[in-house]
């Protein structure tokens, strides 16, 4: 057998579910990785699943008795917990993104402080008051990849960082808080950035008793997940002006529906879910998938390693 067919023999097989406008430039990231690309689910032993919808996975899982890695396209990946086992490693794209949704996040800060969002509504010549994000206090909630390059964005600003998460490990450019010092690290911030995952601990974290916490011109910013937020809460604050407002790139229902009050409020501004479209991201998820495929080959550690346990 000739070196080239004995290296091919032993590349690693990789599937591709379901076939959609990813697969291509993903198959291909797969073999620049070094592994080998089957159609054929029960010979492969990883499987990189190329649609944010659970749909359909389960059933690959059960005919693919040889996988022992699964690849999940996005960071978010709450549809997914119910399928995830020990028996495989899953990685997610955790990281992936973190630069384009940190970009937005800090577009929605400075739309927030300074009041472009009513700027833009206003229909006559009006003046209203703006906080400069120089010097300010910001409060990231979340460590991960969209915390880290958003510490980095605001380096610039001079701002006091605080990143409140589980790991102690320190962050340049921030403080790092244990989640028990929550109230102490909302208090003065001009800006709290919600940037983690939704899992049962963090559904409706930031409630009444959350909201009462921020100073009354803060602006809540939340890119991370809708349901992080309790809506009915939220709304009571910004129409009691109880915080200086919200800028939201989700919401919880998503879509927010026609005529939700939230539309009609001055000092909430809404996007729909597109601080990381999927232009902006497709080029980096096939980066991560090729790194993967590279390091499954040779066997070293994944990136984006999912906590089976945790769930995210």
């Amino acid at each position: 057998m000739s070196e080239l067919h004995a290296t091919a023999a032993t590349r690693r097989r990789v599937a591709l579910l379901p076939e959609n406008g990813l697969t291509d430039a993903l198959a291909k990231a797969v073999r620049e990785g070094g592994c080998e690309v089957t159609s054929d689910i029960s010979l492969a032993e990883g499987l990189i699943w190329c649609t944010p919808s659970p749909q359909g996975l389960e059933a690959a899982i059960e005919a693919g008795t040889n996988l022992a890695w699964i690849q999940l396209p996005f960071a978010g990946i709450e549809g997914f917990v119910p399928l995830l086992s020990n028996d495989q490693v899953w990685t997610a794209a955790k990281g992936v993104y973190g630069p384009p949704v940190a970009e937005f996040a800090l577009a929605l800060i400075l739309a927030g402080l300074r009041r472009v969002a009513t700027f833009a509504r206003a229909s006559s010549w009006k003046s209203f008051e703006q906080t400069t994000l120089f010097d300010s206090k910001v409060t990231i909630l979340g460590g991960g990849g969209i915390a880290e390059s958003l510490v980095a964005l605001l380096a610039p600003f001079c701002c006091d960082v605080v990143v409140v998460r589980r790991s102690d490990a320190p962050l340049d450019g921030a403080r790092v808080v244990a989640p028990s010092r929550l109230p102490e690290a909302i208090e003065g911030a001009a800006a709290v950035v919600l940037a983690l995952p939704l899992t049962p601990e963090t559904k409706g974290l930031v409630d009444t008793e959350f909201l009462a916490l921020m100073d009354s011109g803060a602006w809540l910013v939340n890119v991370a997940r809708g349901g992080i937020v309790v809506t009915a809460d939220l709304l009571t604050a910004l129409q009691n002006r109880t915080i200086g407002g919200a800028a939201l790139d989700v919401t919880d229902p998503e879509p927010l529906p026609d005529g939700h009050p939230l539309w009609d409020l001055d000092n909430c501004i809404i996007a729909p879910h597109a601080a990381n479209t999927f232009q902006l991201g497709t080029h980096r998820l096939v980066a991560r998938v090729q790194e993967n495929a590279r390091r499954f080959q040779a066997g070293e550690p994944l990136l984006g390693r999912v906590d089976v346990e945790a769930g995210y």
